[in-house]
């Protein structure tokens, strides 16, 4: 189990710290509109080796036999790597590629709700985001929350390959 952990886990690593970086690696900037869309493709393909760590373990490793348990611990194990690329790079990007991404992202949502809001509303919102990304706009927090978000898909994929895969 180890051995498909760690090579599974790897691939999962560098896609996700690739496949996150991409866009900013080569000079597409942040456009806030589709930076999320690309956020979560590339970590929902980046965990894509959950199922292929998961299979190559039931297949080659365990004489085609896993539990539901197993399997859901082993593609665990894989999103984690994933987990700390993504992480990692979110890291880099908010302290020396762009340190600042969380002022530029206030100002464009800011800006964002001033379309739909009443000024009213636009004062009390915008108040309200503005602390929030003082409380929880650092990078480390960040690199945190996107570490924790591909945990939480990495369960949720794990699961769905767990069932898929597994056999007694």
């Amino acid at each position: 189990m180890k051995n498909t952990v760690i090579k599974y886990g790897l691939y999962a690593l560098l896609s996700g710290f690739v496949l996150f970086g991409l866009p900013f690696l080569f000079g597409m900037g942040v456009d806030f509109d589709y930076g999320e869309l690309i956020g979560y493709t590339s970590m929902i393909i980046s965990l894509i080796f959950v199922y292929f760590g998961i299979k190559h373990y039931r297949d080659k490793v365990n004489e085609g036999k896993v539990s539901l348990g197993k399997a859901i611990g082993i593609g665990m194990l894989i999103a984690l790597f994933s987990a700390v690329g993504v992480a990692f790079f979110d890291y880099i990007y908010t302290t020396q590629i762009n340190p600042d991404f969380a002022s530029d992202y206030l100002e464009y949502s800011i800006k964002k709700m001033e379309a739909t809001l009443s000024p009213e509303e636009l004062k009390i919102k915008s108040a309200e985001l503005t602390q929030q990304m003082k409380d929880y706009g650092s990078p480390g927090f960040m690199a945190f929350m996107m570490f924790a978000t591909v945990l939480i898909l990495g369960f949720i994929i794990s699961l769905i390959s767990a069932l898929i895969l597994q056999r007694k």
